[in-house]
Order: structure tokens, then sequence, then C-alpha cells
């Protein structure tokens, strides 16, 4: 039994270290991304992709996306204070990364939607963990997309393509979420 517990719990810090590091590079990516990569770059504003059939975002709602994920599964291994030191470290780096003009935007988008995140997950996670990753996403997603489009471009133009592009990020995750639920409880492996 102690052995199993010692393996458990080597589990966990090894997944949570590896979910932590994820989650923080998250956030230099979707910069990069925003200023690089597209199927159509516009003049003083983001690179966009399709997200669906007539719908563009900036390219940087696929790492947003997998950011709110990782951030849940950040405190599902690390606990409640892993987690609020992601966000913070994950907004410093925002700011170093991010270009002058998306500092400010970047960073307050990024620690209001985790927070959002952290505040929808934190009741739901112990009974609903799927759904509470997937419910505290969603507010996630909605509340970076709304600051750092307005903050950034002033305009909501590409909300429905935000919204949508890190729709598809989170939707994507719930295999991987269900299969970690599964294996947490068949081998005692549950929240930090």
């Amino acid at each position: 039994m102690q052995k199993e517990l010692t393996n458990n719990e080597t589990r966990r810090w090894v997944e949570g270290a590896l979910f932590f590091a994820l989650f923080c590079l998250t956030i230099p990516a979707a910069n990069w991304l925003i200023q690089h990569v597209g199927t159509v770059c516009t003049r003083n504003g983001p690179c966009l992709i399709p997200v669906a059939p007539g719908l563009m975002a900036p390219s940087g709602v696929l790492m947003v996306g997998a950011a709110l994920v990782l951030r849940d599964l950040v405190q599902r291994r690390l606990g409640f204070l892993a987690a609020v030191a992601a966000i913070l470290i994950g907004a410093a780096i925002s700011g170093l990364v991010a270009p002058l003009a998306l500092v400010t935007a970047s960073a307050a988008a990024y620690l209001l939607s985790e927070f959002s995140d952290l505040a929808v997950y934190t009741p739901l996670q112990e009974r609903r963990f799927v759904t509470a990753v997937i419910a505290s996403s969603v507010v996630g997603l909605i509340v970076d997309s709304i600051v750092f489009l307005w903050l950034a471009f002033g305009s909501l133009e590409f909300l429905a393509g935000q919204v949508v592009g890190k729709g598809w990020m989170v939707l994507l995750s719930v295999p991987l979420i269900m299969y970690l639920r599964r294996r947490d409880r068949e081998i005692g492996l549950g929240p930090a």
C-alpha cells in the first residue's frame, strides 16, 4: 500500500509538472501564433484562421482554449495554490513575450479569464470533473475573448470566431479529461 501511494504521488507530481509547463507555454505560443500564423494576416491586426465555415478567428485562440483546460489539470494534480501560481506566471510570461500593443490586452484577458475559470472549476471539480472542465472553460473562453478583442483591437468583430475556435480546443480535450477521470478512479488518484 505504501509503495502504491508513493507511485500515485510521484505520478501526480510528474503529471502536474507537465501540465504546469504546458500551461505556461500556451500564452507565448498564442502571442506568437496571432502575429505569424494564419490563412490571412491583417495589417496592424491579427493573423486569422478559419474555425467554421465563414467564420475566422485570430490564430492564438487554439492555445488559449488549451490553456483553459490545462489550468484545470494543474489544479487537479497540484492543487489550488499551484493553479494560482501558474496563472500569475503565465500572465508574467505574457507580458514579456507579447508585443507592446498586445501586452495589456493579453495579460488582462489572461488574468481575468483564468481566474474566472478557477472560480467556476473549483466548486464543481470533486463531484463533476468533466462538467467542471467544460463549464469553467466556456466561462473562461468567453471572458478571454471579450476582454482581449476589446483591449487589443477596440472591436468585438471576431468574437464569434474566438468563442468557436477556443470551444474546439475544449471539445478536443474532452476524451483526455474522461480518460484521466476514469484512470484516476481505477488507481485511486484523485484531486490534489
